[in-house]
């Protein structure tokens, strides 16, 4: 008999996931990856802040290092957070200013060229950020562009396809580049790139393809928010990246992801997706959500949506004929 659907479905025996985390960890690096150390991207959230303390864990702080890579839009409390993060772990890090580089390869220009077809007198100084509208009333989703003039005036409007995705392509840039630094220590130092998604995110597809999405390892992957800040609490890391909520720190104006890209706040969504992967009936849901049994269905049908629309991001690339001598 199954048991009432509640947050307590979510709860885990934290020390003994750390441990199995870390166990793994060794042994996929020697037998896998053959790889000496591991890279950590540190965010100041909490995602990267448990890969990177589970990788301490599992090798030591002398074979983890960590990259804070801010950027023009990024909050200066990010990147206090991963520093203070780093030094607790006492693992060597970099700060990589990511913004010449992305103004260089055009970045804000072409951000900024989409915003402007939107709202014309946007002059490149408004704050600005993406917020998904539609899915949770059983809409069809889309994306309005709110931006914050100098004078404190807020706009939103709707976005057309064409300025929705060349905003999306210009700011995927942040993530890719991030990864190529990764990648560039990596191969310096002949260790493992570790990412960072937990399994809200990587289930809904909620990363850039080659960029974040793109790693050797991910040891969070299984878990779902909820139980990524129950390990950073068993960790015992930082008050301010345990108790924040999470964001996506990729635009001017303050965002939470559940603004950006999911339906429902991340103790929710933990809950309705798990609810989805057991199969539990719309009904219940929507009593341990305290919504209408219809909104219910209209989360569950937007996790299915989701997993359909970002196919493409989990598949390798496709070979017109295969190559069995490599045993891929």
């Amino acid at each position: 008999m199954r048991r009432e659907l509640s947050a307590a479905v979510l709860d885990i025996d934290p020390a003994a996931i750390c441990n199995e985390i870390a166990v793994a960890l060794r042994e996929i690096l020697r037998t896998d990856l053959n790889r000496r150390g591991l890279v950590v991207g540190i965010s100041g959230g909490v995602d990267s802040a448990v890969c990177a303390a589970l990788c301490v864990r599992a090798l030591g702080p002398g074979k983890v290092f960590g990259l804070l890579m801010p950027e023009r839009d990024s909050s200066s409390r990010s990147t206090q957070l991963g520093r203070t993060l780093a030094e607790q772990l006492g693992i060597e890090f970099a700060l990589e200013d990511i913004a010449p580089a992305l103004a260089a390869i055009g970045c804000y220009r072409w951000r900024d060229e989409a915003i402007r077809s939107v709202f014309p007198d946007y002059d490149g100084t408004w704050k600005h950020k993406l917020a998904i509208r539609g899915g949770q009333q059983g809409r069809v989703n889309y994306f309005a562009l709110i931006a914050e003039t100098p004078a404190g005036e807020t706009k939103e409007e709707r976005l057309s396809l064409q300025a929705y995705l060349q905003i999306v392509a210009a700011t995927n840039f942040k993530q890719r580049l991030r990864k190529t630094l990764e990648y560039f220590h990596a191969d310096r130092l002949h260790y493992a790139v570790v990412g960072t998604p937990n399994r809200l995110e990587y289930d809904q597809g909620f990363f850039v393809k080659n960029g974040d999405g793109s790693a050797d390892v991910k040891p969070i992957a299984h878990l779902y928010k909820t139980q990524v800040y129950a390990l950073a609490r068993y960790l015992e890391l930082p008050a301010d990246i345990c108790n924040a909520a999470p964001t996506t720190d990729t635009f001017s104006l303050p965002q939470g992801q559940d603004e950006f890209y999911f339906a429902l706040p991340y103790h929710k969504m933990d809950l309705a997706l798990w609810a989805h992967n057991h199969q539990v009936p719309a009904g219940e849901l929507a009593a341990a959500l305290q919504i209408e049994a219809q909104q219910a269905e209209w989360i569950y049908r937007d996790i299915a949506v989701k997993r359909r629309t970002t196919r493409y991001l989990h598949q390798r690339p496709v070979l017109i004929a295969p190559l069995p001598e490599l045993k891929l």
